[in-house]
């Protein structure tokens, strides 16, 4: 982890000079030369709270003056560097698409791997690119060679395309799903790896572990889980929708056999661009989801046989990966933390309000749960939106209800001051002060 961070740290300032170098905008290229000058050498956590900085990322983006988005937990808008080259790109493809798409912009998915592969820590011949986690995910659920009466362990609180792929697999199949149900928040590794050993059997041959539940925030103790998995001879497959990019780790770190993730979540990449990481050795065996011309090769390229795609968004994944690379993983993770514990801590001063999503960086980051007693969620997502213009999202699913608020690199001080104002007005016209 030493070197890979050491390499994350030269690409992130490499990846800032090329962003600087490549902008069609001069003030982005002045703002990204002084930041880096200015803010090198800071630890990440002394940064999280430096406005300064935070409000020149902000200048980045094209986010809504009128709205202030604290759902991020569905979708990231891209940094302006990112629109323009997906604008770009779909120029210069619609000159003469046949050429420019497949001899020209198509050359570029190998770099593009690569830069993946790095952000990852893993090896560039583990890496398939995709359009979404849905798309990954269900590559590996539907292409694992699996017989009747094979077990599969998830939990009722995985991302609903998720369970649905397994139950149209245990529905086809005859597999059989066995269902954990979590009581979150926890921060006990204890009861959250026993919550997936007490359904293993000798039948059990894969395990589906959600790295981040989407719903409130909780980060799972993956490597525990997936250790206890392979002493059993269980493979191991992690929806990682809502940590690449979010959280420091290297996919190895996990010790998983499978990973998939969508990019247009936390690394801000195009809308419908995704990532699906295959072990090695595990290539071979697994059955792409689109007919390849060679189902059983050990070529992770048999899994992008989509055929004609969008080569705009694919290749401004790479501006995506630069400007992630110039900001830093570390920073990131350090300032998301800082701006859910913000709002949450001073919510947590009215007794009527609980917090769905721990607060310790071990088991979540920037997504938070709220809940005030005696309030539906979809009450006080909709008073916040209409007297506030603050866009969250209520959640109602399997043990989790409250409100999900998800602040991104764009928000600053003054839109946790104007939410934590919105939970007061609930707080006071509810009568719950």
């Amino acid at each position: 982890m030493a070197s890979r961070r050491n390499f994350m740290q030269k690409a992130g300032m490499a990846a800032a000079g090329y962003l600087a170098g490549n902008l069609t905008l001069p003030w982005i290229e002045e703002r990204l030369s002084m930041m880096n000058l200015e803010t090198r050498g800071k630890h990440p956590l002394g940064l999280a709270s430096d406005e300064r900085y935070w409000q020149e990322i902000r200048q980045m983006y094209t986010v809504s003056p009128n709205i202030i988005n604290l759902n991020n937990g569905g979708v990231c808008p891209q940094p302006l560097v990112v629109q323009e080259a997906v604008e770009r790109y779909n120029k210069l493809s619609n000159e003469a698409p046949s050429y420019y798409m497949w001899r020209i912009l198509d050359q570029g998915r190998e770099p593009l791997r690569s830069k993946l592969a790095a952000l990852a820590g893993v090896s560039e011949e583990e890496v398939a690119i995709q359009r979404n986690s849905s798309e990954a995910l269900e590559t590996v659920i539907f292409g694992l060679d699996l017989k009747e009466g094979d077990e599969v362990v998830l939990t009722r609180q995985d991302y609903p395309n998720m369970i649905n792929a397994w139950k149209q697999r245990a529905h086809r199949d005859g597999l059989v799903l066995k269902w954990v149900n979590l009581q979150l928040p926890s921060e006990d590794d204890d009861y959250l790896v026993d919550a997936y050993m007490d359904k293993f059997t000798d039948r059990t041959r894969v395990v589906h572990i959600t790295h981040m539940i989407n719903w409130c925030g909780q980060i799972l103790p993956v490597r525990k889980i997936a250790e206890k998995a392979r002493e059993l001879g269980v493979e191991v497959m992690v929806d990682g929708a809502h940590t690449f990019a979010h959280l420091d780790f290297s996919i190895r770190d996990l010790a998983c056999d499978y990973f998939g993730t969508s990019l247009h979540k936390w690394l801000c990449a195009p809308f419908g661009s995704g990532m699906l990481y295959v072990k090695k050795e595990k290539i071979q065996a697994l059955y792409p989801l689109f007919a390849a011309p060679d189902p059983v090769s050990g070529d992770i390229r048999k899994f992008e046989h989509l055929g004609t795609r969008s080569f705009a968004i694919e290749q401004a994944i790479g501006q995506a990966c630069d400007f992630h690379m110039m900001i830093g993983i570390g920073r990131k993770q350090a300032r998301l933390q800082y701006l859910k514990n913000a709002w949450a801590t001073e919510a947590l001063k009215w007794d009527c309000v609980s917090i769905g999503t721990s607060l310790h960086p071990e088991y979540g980051c920037a997504i938070g749960l709220l809940r005030i007693e005696g309030i539906k969620p979809g009450d006080i997502a909709q008073t916040l939106f209409r007297k506030f213009r603050i866009h969250t999202v209520a959640i109602e699913w399997e043990n989790i209800s409250g409100v999900r608020i998800t602040p991104n690199v764009y928000t600053v001080q003054y839109d946790i001051d104007r939410l934590l104002e919105g939970i007061q007005y609930v707080v006071k016209e509810a009568g719950r002060e």
